[in-house]
């Protein structure tokens, strides 16, 4: 596994981690379409939680959040209607971001972590699909 790969798996993994401590139900991760890819699919409630996970370093010149541009929004959303057509579509969707805060160093470790609820939503996107 890269470094970039490692950073990303420990972010992803806290990420699943806090959602089950919210009692939030993980439904699939690394979901993958050629259109799109999704970190964490989530059931809480009534709500399909969508979550992108942006994992970087301490002192970053960009934060996770800012990270998501209106490109990564709409890959994104295009994965999610790929998975509602596939999965049907029973719960109102949310997309969220978490940002996980890591050290610098041979072995990472969190020192931040942000989690923001509608993060985007999908008003002005069109999809392929």
């Amino acid at each position: 596994m890269t470094d970039k790969e490692i950073k990303g798996r420990l972010g992803e993994d806290y990420t699943a981690e806090f959602l089950i401590k919210k009692r939030c139900r993980i439904i699939a991760r690394n979901y993958r379409k050629p259109c799109g890819e999704i970190d964490i699919i989530a059931e809480s409630g009534d709500k399909l939680l969508i979550v992108e996970v942006k994992t970087r370093k301490e002192n970053s010149l960009v934060s996770g959040a800012e990270a998501v541009d209106d490109k990564k929004k709409g890959r994104i959303i295009a994965a999610a209607e790929c998975y509602f057509a596939e999965n049907g579509l029973t719960l109102q969707p949310r997309y969220d971001i978490a940002e996980v805060i890591i050290s610098r160093g041979e072995k990472p470790f969190i020192t931040g972590f942000n989690y923001y609820k509608d993060a985007f939503d999908t008003t002005g996107y069109e999809t392929q699909f």
